[in-house]
């Protein structure tokens, strides 16, 4: 229907105007709109590393490999220290011996350090300062050594908490590792000193640092003063003795679950660069190299030999004390370790395995009992469920197995 003249309205150049400028105002509007969403979009995608919306998320611990790998470098320092002014010549250990004093001067100071950054954990460590309280004079020995242990980077150490203020404190701390383990919460595994003979004899040693949450390993750090630092050297008989002197030794190992292993050269200040290390590929089992321990006390030697026959290895074990064990094999310079028990009640401690543990299994490998059973961090502060340990390639570890079940008639 066409309306007729008289019915037509032509604008008027007021509502024309009008409807110019509403038109206007509106465009104007949306762009203005778009542009604050656009800058909103921009600014929410920096804040959202530090944002929690209640969505699962895959928790990362950098933080605590960094504070560990710290921790155990500046206890490095101590233990060293600790060596040279007056384990030359020692040759056991008792309430007065240098591996004494370096056991509780190297866990007051990692102590003070996760202390410092993770008020709330729990820590399962080998010493308690009963001891100290009622020797004053080794009391005062420790702490003469340990008040003056910095890194040379002030930053760095700064991190870590800065010296001890007291004595008295350090006795506090050195007890506070004194929980009972277990299934639930965040629990770091210590062992200041690992590997006693090999200290004081200037061989192989470990200072072992491992955070477990919930019973599952999450970070390990191990520091090896008398290590090669060049990944590809290989081991031999010469390399579990005298090394303290040696040029190019000190190695700091470093894990996070699911994020690979690392080894770098232990500094004095701020961490050196790392490299990713890994088992190195076995084709053939019979080419082999076995680690085991050089105590006789520790390790079923002879089940060893038995084992390596039956598997076809000819080369000759390499004896090397401590973690250090796991270390060479995580970074290719040995392939398998056996440590076989040589009593039936022995219970593992779990900061003899922590660390190493994780280190070996993000390198490739596989770690498990005699009977192929991973190693249950979880009942406390021994591998209550857990008959010896066997680290092997993935490829290789049911061959390792079958061979220790055969020998040791399981």
């Amino acid at each position: 229907m066409k309306l007729s003249s008289a019915h037509r309205t032509d604008p008027s150049p007021r509502s024309y105007l009008l409807r110019v400028l509403s038109r206007f105002v509106v465009c104007s509007t949306l762009i203005l709109a778009v542009s604050v969403a656009l800058k909103s979009r921009s600014r929410l995608s920096l804040l959202l590393p530090h944002l929690s919306f209640n969505q699962p998320t895959t928790m990362s611990y950098q933080q605590e490999r960094y504070i560990a790998e710290l921790a155990v470098q500046r206890a490095c320092l101590l233990t060293q220290k600790v060596f040279f002014e007056k384990a030359k010549g020692t040759v056991s250990k008792d309430d007065k011996s240098p591996v004494t004093i370096g056991d509780f001067g190297a866990q007051a100071l990692i102590i003070s350090a996760i202390r410092k950054n993770f008020p709330n954990d729990e820590i399962v460590a080998e010493e308690e300062a009963s001891t100290l309280r009622e020797d004053k004079g080794l009391s005062a020995e420790i702490w003469r050594l340990v008040k003056d242990i910095k890194l040379d980077d002030a930053e760095s150490d700064n991190i870590l908490g800065g010296p001890l203020t007291s004595e008295e404190s350090m006795l506090d701390i050195i007890d506070s590792g004194n929980s009972a383990g277990g299934p639930k919460g965040r629990i770091w595994a210590l062992d200041p000193i690992d590997g006693t003979k090999g200290f004081l004899r200037g061989g192989q040693y470990a200072v072992c640092l491992g955070l477990m949450v919930d019973g599952d390993v999450k970070v390990g750090a191990i520091g090896t003063p008398n290590l090669p630092v060049d990944d590809a050297a290989p081991i031999d008989a010469s390399t579990g003795v005298q090394q303290s002197a040696t040029a190019g030794n000190g190695v700091l190992f470093s894990a996070i679950l699911g994020e690979g292993a690392t080894s770098r050269p232990l500094a004095s200040g701020t961490l050196a660069a790392s490299k990713p290390i890994s088992m190195r590929p076995v084709a053939k089992i019979s080419d082999a190299v076995f680690c085991e321990g050089v105590e006789a006390a520790h390790s079923a030697q002879g089940d060893n030999a038995a084992v390596a026959q039956l598997l076809g290895i000819t080369a000759p074990s390499v004896r090397l004390d401590s973690q250090a064990k796991y270390c060479s094999i995580a970074r290719g310079a040995g392939d398998i370790y056996l440590r076989l028990p040589v009593k039936k009640d022995y219970q593992e401690k779990i900061w003899d395995h922590a660390a190493g543990d994780l280190i070996v299994r993000e390198a490739g490998g596989q770690v498990t009992d005699m009977y192929g059973n991973r190693l249950d961090f979880s009942k406390g502060r021994t591998l209550a469920v857990n008959k010896g340990v066997v680290a092997a390639p993935k490829a290789h570890q049911d061959q390792v197995i079958d061979a220790v079940k055969a020998v040791l008639k399981l």
